[in-house]
C-alpha cells in the first residue's frame, strides 16, 4: 500500500491548550493537549482516549507489564476549553493593533493566545 503524502492541515488547537472532547468514548472529558501533529491532524489529550499496551521488560521500565498511556485522536474531536464560559467554544481570531491574531471565546471574549 502506498501512503500518499499530505500537507500539513491549519489546527485550530495547540500544544497545551485545555480541550474538551466533544464525540466518542471520552465525549464530554477535559484535558491538556500534551501532543499535537499538524501533518495528521491527530492530538495527544492528557488523561483522554487510554489504551493498554503489553510492555516487555527492559532496562528503562524493569517491571514490564500492561501500561496504560493516551492515544492520538483526531483534533475535529475537540473544543478549545473557555475556563468563563464553563463550556467547550469555536475559537475567534482578534486581530491586535500591531496586526497580530489571536484566538478568543466569542461569547466572552476571553483569550486564548497569551
Amino acid at each position: 500500500m502506498i501512503k500518499k503524502i499530505t500537507k500539513a492541515k491549519k489546527m485550530h488547537v495547540k500544544k497545551g491548550d485545555t480541550v474538551v472532547v466533544i464525540t466518542g468514548k471520552d465525549a464530554g472529558k477535559k484535558g491538556k493537549i500534551i501532543n499535537a501533529n499538524p501533518k495528521t491532524g491527530r492530538v495527544y489529550v492528557d488523561k483522554v482516549n487510554l489504551v493498554s499496551r503489553h510492555t516487555k521488560p527492559t532496562q528503562g521500565a524493569p517491571q514490564g507489564g500492561i501500561i496504560k498511556k493516551e492515544a492520538a485522536m483526531d483534533s475535529s474531536n475537540v473544543m478549545i476549553f473557555c475556563s468563563k464560559c464553563d463550556k467547550g467554544v469555536r475559537v475567534s481570531k482578534k486581530i491586535l493593533g500591531d496586526g497580530s491574531k489571536i484566538r478568543v471565546c466569542p461569547i466572552c471574549g476571553t483569550e486564548f493566545d497569551k
